[in-house]
């Protein structure tokens, strides 16, 4: 099997590198793989092989991929920010083949059609996209049949569990409040309403990552002896000739890989070179791929020369404007049983490997059956003030298909459960901003792997405090929701706004069931009451694991690092492949995005080499 740890000497060059084996990277190596296997290709991941690995392969135990000891997720420590109660947020990304589709909560949703049309490049509109969005999937699901694809490599189902009755109480909760069921919310064009969710998990309750769906069913069918992985390796910069072309890589062991623990303090070993002759491609991800660049001399000249690194192509857009779909947590108290939720296989009371064993069919889920795109009406914008009015005014009013956010129940809480006051079943209440206004950046600080990250992610950053007034709404109509569904038990007070003493707003802890019976009841807020989300927000606001948009698709005027063919500009033979290329965001979660940009990234790489896409077959297994 090709998978390697030590480059074999044969393999000193290829035709081409594509580092790391990123989400975008798996799918590029795998489609250029069965279009030529007369071509060479070398994937380089940092992390380990991860072929059948329980964390990975197993739906339900994905927040096991956030314990800090996870050895296939990489923690980027941030900035300390004032807007987040003086808080250095910590942005989660795959550290393994398949990137973050290996080791995220694996929410199948699309964007809408005008997020790609937003991004207003050649090729790149919502029409000419469609066709590798239903490329990439077998769709399971109900809804429009000619939105959806039938024959790709990656499954969209229910998988093997789905707790009816929390699908069925956030479904009913967002009808009470006149958001209504969708039939396909996935279509690109349905939105303002809920719908009963599928997932990116496979009938046989395994997840569908690009890993096992595209390249390890190539590497263990033997039929692609051109294809290559190289694993537990960084990759530190791109080489290039004189005429700019990138033309191999240096890269070095992960010391994470290494017994002496000295390594891990220096982020030291010895380098070493693979050359390619035909393209080079980074899929590093919108955290990682601004790093490589900057450290291969490509990127803001300022930022670089304080660095200690030479220059070779001003490209002031690199590591520029992160953004992320920040998101904040709220648990309630529930009457689910221990087989409703995933809470089972966190705090202890499974014992994960006689599931793994017995194929518990509750392994099969991600624990998110139900979720919506949601807009306020025009009288919850006036409430927001005329800040708030100005933005939704400017850029959501008159565009119907863009959410402003999008509220998910998680029959699973993400917090300590050894602190937690009984022994209910608690669970998490997700609102995430689908377009959100603060910007950040990424960039590197010195030329070497140790060198710390300048990573601000900007949140809550932006003028006239919109994004913390969307995060207020959303919580007020998701507590609206909660206390209307019929497994509402309370709301855990920890994980809540510190409401003063006599509000009418408070938190109740405890209940026998909903409390909110008549349908045009709400909950009276106060000023205060208002003040106290604020804060409680800041003080939790996290990510969605949606780092997003830090080497555009644009022109060099407007910061952009790539054209509409995904090369960077300045240079030759270097091409980028993930999520850090969008120029605007996206109302969904991420990984649909970044499959299709492996798919677009593919098709445009296959046409440029003239390969003759032979192999029709996709060798695909089921894991």
């Amino acid at each position: 099997m090709p998978v390697h740890t030590k480059l074999p000497e044969d393999l000193k060059e290829v035709d081409v590198i594509a580092f790391v084996g990123g989400l975008a990277g798996c799918v590029v190596a795998s489609r250029l793989a069965e279009a030529d296997r007369d071509l060479v290709i070398l994937v380089i991941e940092q992390g380990p092989n991860n072929y059948g690995m329980p964390d990975v392969v197993h739906p339900a135990l994905y927040p096991r991929n956030l314990f800090p000891s996870s050895n296939i997720t990489l923690f980027w420590q941030t900035r300390k920010s004032p807007q987040l109660a003086d808080r250095s947020p910590i942005v989660p990304s795959g550290g393994t083949l398949g990137g973050g589709s290996a080791m995220n909560w694996m929410v199948y949703t699309r964007g809408q059609r005008s997020d790609f049309d937003s991004w207003k490049t050649e090729g790149w509109s919502a029409d000419e996209l469609l066709p590798f969005l239903k490329k990439l999937e077998t769709y399971h699901g109900k809804g429009d049949k000619d939105r959806h694809g039938f024959d790709g490599p990656v499954n969209i189902s229910k998988g093997t569990h789905t707790c009816s009755r929390a699908e069925d109480a956030f479904v009913e909760a967002a009808a009470k409040l006149e958001y209504p069921e969708s039939h396909d919310l996935q279509n690109l064009d349905e939105n303002n309403a809920i719908e009963r969710y599928y997932r990116y998990v496979g009938l046989n309750g395994r997840r569908q990552d690009a890993a096992h769906r595209y390249l390890h069913p190539k590497l263990q069918s033997r039929d692609y002896p051109n294809l290559h992985v190289l694993v537990e390796k960084q990759v530190l910069k791109i080489l290039f000739d004189e005429n700019k072309r990138a033309n191999g890589v240096v890269y070095q062991t992960n010391p994470k890989w290494l017994a002496n623990p000295e390594y891990l303090a220096t982020a030291y070993t010895a380098q070493r070179q693979v050359h390619a002759r035909k393209m080079a491609v980074v899929s590093a991800g919108a955290n990682g791929t601004p790093g490589i660049l900057e450290r291969s001399g490509v990127g803001d000249a300022q930022i670089l020369k304080k660095a200690g690194i030479d220059v070779l192509e001003d490209l002031p857009g690199v590591g520029a404007d992160y953004q992320d779909h920040h998101l904040t947590l709220w648990s309630y108290r529930t009457n689910l049983t221990t087989q409703e939720t995933i809470n089972g296989y966190q705090d202890g009371r499974f014992d994960v490997e006689e599931r793994i064993r017995n194929n518990d069919e509750l392994l099969g889920t991600n624990g998110m059956d139900a979720q919506g795109k949601f807009r306020p009406t025009e009288t919850e914008v006036e409430a927001l003030g005329p800040e708030f009015k100005k933005a939704w005014d400017r850029d959501f009013k008159e565009a119907p298909n863009k959410p402003l956010m999008i509220l998910a129940l998680y029959t699973c809480y993400y917090g300590d459960h050894s602190v937690l006051p009984d022994d209910a079943e608690y669970v998490s209440q997700a609102n995430w901003t689908a377009y959100p206004y603060s910007r950040g950046h990424v960039h590197v600080t010195g030329p070497s792997m140790h060198d710390p990250v300048d990573f601000d992610t900007g949140w809550l950053t932006d003028a006239g405090d919109v994004d913390v007034k969307k995060h207020i709404w959303a919580y007020k109509v998701s507590r609206e929701m909660w206390r209307r569904m019929p497994i509402f038990r309370g709301e855990l007070a920890a994980t809540h706004p510190r409401f003063p003493m006599g509000s009418k707003a408070a938190v109740i802890e405890k209940a026998d069931g909903p409390v909110m019976m008549d349908d045009n009841e709400r909950i009276e807020y106060s000023a205060d009451d208002d003040k106290a989300i604020d804060q409680r927000v800041r003080e939790i606001l996290s990510t969605t694991w949606h780092s997003l948009g830090t080497c555009k698709m644009a022109p060099r005027e407007r910061k952009g690092v790539v054209d509409k063919d995904l090369s960077v500009h300045g240079v030759h033979g270097l091409k980028l492949a993930d999520l850090s290329i969008p120029p605007e965001n996206v109302g969904a979660n991420t990984g649909n995005t970044a499959f299709l940009i492996g798919e677009k990234a593919a098709d445009i790489f296959i046409r440029e080499l003239g390969l003759s896409n032979k192999d029709k077959s996709l060798s695909q297994s089921r894991l």
